[in-house]
């Protein structure tokens, strides 16, 4: 049945061919048995397939993200990225502004940003570990869903783990950087000030909160490199599973 088939496809390659050129055999072969090939399926996709290259995207998402962030600048100059003072402290910087002290807030946003850039060097490792138990049904969705569907996949499964692993490393970065040491100079003259409630907010987690959201935004646009771009298909599982798509 094979053999009928190729002839067939044979046949409607010459037919197709014009009747002034002279005919390549080999070339005619060739084509025959790549679109039987196709026509065929020996190059569907598998599950396990299917599986390994989203993986694979979230791997190489994930790590690319974590290079670009660290990077000096990637969240200090990044609007996208950028770390601002916490909302929740923005009564203590309006009243440092006030009394002159605008070179400790900016001096401390700035760290803030530092500490977050840093910490993304560490990002990459927990992310690949991260990537676990995805399913079938699980792969199939992520395959045909949006532009960031893999990165809300990984987001969801893994906000809870990533905050409590990343917050050990965004405390040391910000004593590295000495955001602390800024951050304790503001509450201790914010808290001087008459008349003012007292606060003094959870840096640690509102900066690894917001560094870990920065990181999901590097990974969806890596992902939607992946997905749109041949070149940032890196190796052959990315190649065969998203240029099936």
């Amino acid at each position: 049945m094979k053999k009928i088939t190729f002839s067939v496809l044979v046949l409607v390659v010459m037919i197709s061919t014009s009747c002034n050129s002279q005919i390549d055999f080999n070339k005619l072969k060739k084509q025959g048995t790549e679109i039987l090939n196709g026509a065929s399926g020996s190059t569907a996709l598998t599950n396990a397939d299917i599986i390994a290259g989203l993986k694979e995207a979230l791997n190489v998402g994930s790590n690319n993200a974590g290079n670009l962030a660290s990077k000096v600048d990637a969240y200090y100059k990044n609007p996208a990225l950028y770390i601002p003072f916490p909302p929740e402290a923005k009564k203590i910087q309006e009243t440092l502004v006030s009394l002159g002290q605008t070179k400790l807030v900016n001096d401390f946003t700035l760290t803030v940003n530092r500490a977050a850039e840093d910490a993304a060097k560490e990002a990459a490792p927990i992310f690949i570990n991260a990537i676990k138990a995805m399913t079938i049904n699980d792969g199939l969705t992520i395959l045909n869903g949006p532009n960031n569907a893999a990165t809300n996949y990984l987001k969801t499964n893994t906000q809870a783990e990533l905050l409590k692993k990343f917050k050990p490393i965004i405390e040391k970065s910000l004593s590295k950087v000495n955001a602390t040491k800024y951050w304790e100079t503001i509450i201790s003259n914010y808290n001087k000030v008459p008349m003012v409630t007292k606060m003094n907010p959870d840096l640690a987690g509102y900066t690894t909160q917001k560094a870990i959201d920065g990181l999901f935004i590097l990974v969806a646009a890596e992902e939607l490199k992946i997905r749109q771009d041949p070149a940032a298909r890196v190796t052959d599982i990315l190649k065969k599973v998203f240029g099936k798509k």
